[in-house]
């Protein structure tokens, strides 16, 4: 048997784009994107602290370095500039794996830029 489990998680990055006329997708930072281990185009579950909108989509890589966290297509109407994210990905586990398996956690600071790590 498998269980659903999280896989990684970047904490509470700030909104820094919305572009309703995009195809969608999320863009994210590649800094975050290499700290947490998702990668281009992976299935991600979003959560917006201010408003509690929960939705999916995919990420495509932004700029290095910029802090970018942007919402694009439909995505776009589900969080406002600069509000606050929760980034997860989830992955099927063996109850084995289970046993040694840590998530990797991402926390920025109000730049999106990487303040620390936990796994």
């Amino acid at each position: 048997m498998q269980r659903i489990m999280l896989r990684s998680k970047i904490h509470r990055v700030s909104v820094t784009q919305c572009d309703l006329n995009y195809e969608g997708s999320c863009g994210i930072d590649q800094d975050l994107m290499e700290a947490a281990g998702i990668l281009e185009y992976e299935r991600i579950e979003l959560y917006n602290v201010n408003n509690g909108e929960r939705f999916s989509t995919y990420t495509i890589p932004g700029e290095r370095g910029s802090g970018e966290i942007s919402l694009n297509g439909a995505a776009a109407r589900r969080a406002e500039l600069g509000d606050l994210l929760i980034i997860c990905t989830y992955g099927p586990m063996t109850d084995e794996e289970i046993k040694t398996f840590k998530p990797k956690i991402v926390f920025v600071d109000e730049k999106n830029k990487i303040a620390g790590m936990k796994e």
